[in-house]
């Protein structure tokens, strides 16, 4: 029992950390450029933006490669979740069983 609790623990802990680089690493390559060209100055919109189709952030993040990043950590969240609720079921059915008995 104690051991699945230090893994569960240990396990989250990573996943936190591993999210938190990656989030602070596309967040120092991308942000401080649009602020930098933006700053102090106002944009007027255009009926060519409300027509707009294109998604500039994505082509962004697939020109630079790191739309793999982004597919990374949904794909780390997704299996991080469900090893978790794996595991939350496996607990719930040993505690039930010994209430059964």
């Amino acid at each position: 029992m104690i051991q699945n609790i230090l893994l569960s623990t240990s396990l989250h802990r990573f996943l936190c950390s591993l999210l938190l680089f990656i989030g602070l690493y596309i967040h120092c390559d991308t942000i401080p450029s649009a602020v930098a060209q933006n700053e102090g100055e106002k944009i007027e919109i255009t009926q060519r933006d409300y027509e707009n189709q294109q998604i500039e952030m994505a082509d962004t993040f697939r020109q630079e490669g790191k739309i793999y990043v982004v597919v990374a950590v949904l794909t780390t969240i997704f299996i991080g979740i469900t090893l978790y609720l794996l595991l939350m079921e496996r607990r719930l059915r040993k505690i039930e069983k010994e209430l059964n008995e």
